[in-house]
């Protein structure tokens, strides 16, 4: 029996993946191998398009896009994969009820993603749709590998489904009454004679790989897989008899295919290019798969880190580096849940206070993992103190006072401030802190140690007092006042980069007032943290407010929608 190898640390990073049976399963040595270390894949998961994007599927999408971001300025060539899970029993409904077609409303709702995505700033590279043609071709080519491995068998199923999860529910998952936890709707009595997946046949190989490898993260995450798993893995009917709205299965026509198998296959349609045939195999020689993390809500936990690992395994397929489960947003203690109905609109929270503000909130405030309840009040108070007050105030006195004591040229090179000069020390710190918490994922630490030195700097100008010293007649005083404000300003531009992930209009706006040529994201990450950027003479521009205080607006108000 052969051990499955992962390393610790970074998503990037790969290490040896396990790929299955043609005669036994056999490991799969990726780095150096078949995907190249520059290149890595990264997803959120494909949205479910029942109802408009709510905030939980934002958060999402906002810290993939962050680790996308942070991935490129370290030199890596990085694919970010985002997209819409279109079929289903539940999407047929939806459809009905707004009496349309389930393709109209599909058609409708990718527009509001895509549209939301755009105004928080989330750059993807592809954004695949589970209702495309290629989509349909490349899941047909898979289920055909899976039918010929002989894991596919037909069988009648009886039991409790919940249409919401789009899955049968053991009786002791329920509530009383039959309620679905998540969905808190009664679970349906069902029985169908479908096609099913040997799941079980993996039973062996999946613990192993969730137990003795870092494959799910959080720790806490891979413990409740783990404990899944051991409870059993059961087989899981990869069809449907009653659904029409669905890719037709090949082998038998009256029957769909699984909303879930077919979603999941997504990820790998999203390789392909326009003009390529529609195959696995077209999109796997891309180079990108497979996957070094996929992003998802912990709700969805059990379909990616056990559904999608046998499926991969029973078509010989190498299986994705990490899974990372995030926790839920809360409103009143319940997830944030279309189906619940108890969501805040995130075009409206954008609309209000603009994308660097929402992204900064929800990747500070919480520990991404752990779930996290939205205050608004306190949205208000995190956003001023650390994007308005520390950040922007500190900067936009500092240049205030080089314009008006230096005509806005700084008067020495920040690369000649001496290396135990406490900002300089603070700098390198923080540079350390935040490359290690984005490597694991740990957004909410990468903006503290923005705030360690944005706030050093605030309180390095009031110890410092320039100000008075440049009303001084002595050289010394000029020259300390100088070095004050020409260290801030440096610290300030490496607040910029550290945080560009997060927030990349604010990083550009802080660029802009510095006179920088470049972009805060041209430079590698390397080489934009080092210190010394400014230099003796360069003039700056006049100065501006690169971040305005909030003032509190009502959120219960709706936007209206600009999708036709």
């Amino acid at each position: 029996m052969r051990a499955l190898c992962r390393p610790q640390g970074r998503f990037w990073r790969r290490g040896r993946n396990l790929s299955t049976r043609a005669s036994g399963i056999r490991s799969v040595v990726v780095d150096g191998g078949s995907k190249s270390e520059k290149k890595v894949c990264l997803s959120t998961p494909l949205f479910y398009v029942n109802a408009p994007p709510h905030l939980g599927g934002a958060y999402t999408a906002m810290a993939t896009d962050a680790c996308a971001r942070h991935a490129r300025r370290c030199g890596l060539d990085v694919l970010m994969v985002t997209g819409t899970d279109e079929h289903g029993e539940k999407i047929a409904r939806a459809a009905e009820t707004a009496g349309q077609p389930p393709q109209q409303h599909c058609d409708q709702v990718v527009k509001q993603y895509r549209q939301l995505w755009e105004m928080l700033d989330v750059k993807y590279d592809r954004f695949v749709r589970t209702t495309e043609e290629k989509h349909e071709k490349m899941v047909q080519d898979a289920v055909q590998k899976v039918w010929d491995q002989g894991d596919v068998y037909k069988s009648t199923y009886r039991g409790k489904y919940c249409v919401g999860c789009e899955e049968y529910k053991d009786e002791k998952e329920l509530e009383d009454d039959d309620l679905c936890p998540l969905h808190k709707t009664v679970c349906e009595d069902r029985e169908e004679e479908n096609y099913f997946f040997r799941l079980s046949k993996y039973e062996k190989d999946i613990q192993r790989l969730v137990d003795s490898t870092d494959f799910v993260q959080p720790e806490y995450r891979k413990n409740e897989v783990s404990q899944w798993v051991r409870q059993g893995v059961r087989d899981f009917s990869i069809s449907r008899a009653a659904v029409e709205w669905g890719i037709p299965m090949k082998q038998d026509p009256s029957q769909t295919l699984y909303v879930w198998f077919d979603a999941l296959l997504g990820y790998v349609s999203a390789l392909l290019e326009p003009e390529d045939e529609p195959t696995l195999d077209n999109a796997l020689q891309k180079g990108y798969f497979p996957y070094n993390v996929h992003i998802i809500g912990k709700d969805i936990l059990r379909f990616h880190a056990v559904y999608w690992p046998g499926m991969l395994m029973s078509m010989g397929l190498p299986l994705p580096h990490k899974v990372f489960g995030h926790g839920f947003l809360t409103k009143d203690g319940l997830k944030m849940s279309k189906s619940l109905g108890n969501t805040l609109d995130p075009q409206r929270l954008v609309s209000l206070y603009g994308a660097d503000a929402v992204r900064y909130y929800f990747l500070r405030e919480f520990e991404f993992g752990r779930d996290g309840d939205f205050q608004h009040d306190r949205f208000i108070n995190i956003v001023n103190a650390g994007l308005a007050n520390d950040l922007g105030n500190l900067l936009n006195r500092s240049l205030n006072l080089l314009k008006k004591n230096c005509s806005s040229e700084l008067p020495l090179s920040s690369a000649d401030i001496v290396t135990e000069h406490p900002l300089r020390l603070e700098a390198e710190t923080s540079v350390r802190r935040a490359n290690e918490a984005f490597e694991h994922l740990r957004f909410n630490e990468v903006c503290s140690a923005a705030a360690a030195l944005s706030g050093h700097g605030n309180q390095f100008i009031d110890e410092v007092a320039p100000w008075k010293l440049l009303k001084s007649e002595d050289p010394q005083d000029i020259a300390k006042a100088h070095i004050c404000l020409v260290s801030i300003l440096e610290s300030l531009r490496i607040v910029a980069v550290i945080l560009y992930p997060i927030t990349p209009r604010l990083a550009q706006k802080v660029y802009v007032q510095l006179g920088m040529d470049d972009d805060v994201c041209d430079s590698l990450w390397d080489d934009a943290t080092k210190w010394g950027a400014l230099l003796q003479g360069h003039r700056l521009p006049k100065p501006a407010p690169v971040f305005a205080r909030l003032e509190e607006q009502p959120l219960e108000e709706k936007v209206s929608s600009v999708v036709a």
